[in-house]
Parts: structure tokens; C-alpha cells; sequence
């Protein structure tokens, strides 16, 4: 079978993309509209991009009228925004967050999630989440125009909270009690409780 991606809709190639790409881990972003108006909303298509200097990235695709989601007006307007890691214990509340609110209404007030002052930047993070990286924004790309069209924001990494119940005994993360989900096709998702190790080749 070979898809010929240049004669989908965009709708079409978004779902073989989303149901082939997996698992990929959730991006459960707090911002601040320049009015102090916190906002939380979650993005699948997210991940690090490199510690020199630290840099991660999420794709938020504008909504079916076009228009860009509040969290990409929010960094463009304020330059921060921290990054929630997604628990197994949090996923309804981070699915939750996905519907779709007025501009400038909380999602952490709309579903009872209780916020955290941050370190260094504005926006608060998810009290609950077991990891918060916060971050500054490095730039923003679009990709595309209109309905499923992207904004790709990459965002420097100024600090971290990391919970001491994550921590292995010597002092790293310890996979299991961090018990993070990622997101397949549709409605589905994975925990990684599944695991396995393979030792990585010698290199120079």
C-alpha cells in the first residue's frame, strides 16, 4: 500500500500521521493571555529537540476556522509558557482541557485543576504534574495556511520543577513512578509500563 500524501485532504493526511506516528508524548501547555487569563491545553505533537542550549518544541494546529489556538496568541503575546508532563492518574483532566472554551476563560478554574507558582516565568504549572518545564519562547514557524495549518513553537527550556516523588534512589527519573501516557490515532492512548532496555552501542 503506498498513500500518495499530496492528493489527501488535510484531514486525511492529519489521521494517517496521527495514527502512524506513535506513541507520542502529550504537551500539557500553561500560558497567561496578557490580562493575567490562565489557559491549559494539550498537544501530541511535542518533544525535545536539544540541551545546547536546552530547546523543546509542540505543533498546535489552528482550529477548523483558521484561526490559531489560544495557547500560540498567549506565547506570542507574553514570550513564556510552561510545559506539563502527562500522568496516567491526570489523563480525563488533560482530555478534558482539549474542549474547546471561550478565549480568556481557565481551563484550571473551568475543570478544578489547581495551579503552582513557577519559578522564572509567568505562566503557573500544574501543581499535579510530576514534571513542569518552563520555558521562554525561542520562535514560532507556520506551517501552512488556514484550517489544519501549524504553529510550530520552539521554546528554551529556562527551568524545570521535577517532583522527589519521581526520583530513583540515585537520584534520577525512575520510569515507573513517573508513569507518563502517550497518544496513538483517534481516541487512544499508552501508558509506559510496558518496558524493556537495550544497551546502545560504543561510540567514539
Amino acid at each position: 500500500m503506498v498513500i500518495d500524501f499530496t492528493k489527501l485532504s488535510p484531514r486525511d493526511a492529519y489521521n494517517w500521521m496521527a495514527d502512524t506516528i506513535t506513541p507520542r508524548p502529550i504537551a500539557w501547555v500553561s500560558t497567561v493571555s496578557p490580562e493575567g487569563r490562565t489557559n491549559l491545553a494539550p498537544f501530541s505533537f511535542f518533544n525535545g529537540i536539544t540541551g545546547n542550549p536546552p530547546t523543546l518544541m509542540f505543533s498546535a494546529v489552528n482550529n477548523r476556522s483558521g484561526e490559531r489556538k489560544d495557547t500560540v496568541r498567549n506565547i506570542e503575546a507574553t514570550g513564556e509558557f510552561v510545559v506539563n508532563l502527562v500522568t496516567h492518574a491526570h489523563t480525563g483532566q488533560m482530555n478534558a482541557c482539549a474542549a474547546l472554551l471561550p478565549y480568556g476563560e481557565s481551563e484550571f478554574d473551568k475543570f478544578g485543576i489547581a495551579p503552582a507558582a513557577s519559578a522564572q516565568v509567568r505562566p503557573p504549572r500544574v501543581e499535579a504534574a510530576p514534571v513542569a518545564f518552563e520555558c521562554r519562547l525561542h520562535t514560532i514557524v507556520p506551517v501552512g495556511e488556514g484550517a489544519g495549518a501549524a504553529s510550530v513553537v520552539f521554546g528554551r527550556i529556562v527551568s524545570a520543577y521535577v517532583s522527589d516523588a519521581v526520583l530513583a534512589a540515585g537520584g534520577g527519573i525512575d520510569p515507573a513512578l513517573l508513569d507518563t501516557v502517550g497518544r496513538l490515532g483517534g481516541e487512544n492512548y499508552v501508558t509506559t509500563r510496558d518496558r524493556f532496555s537495550l544497551k546502545r552501542p560504543d561510540r567514539p
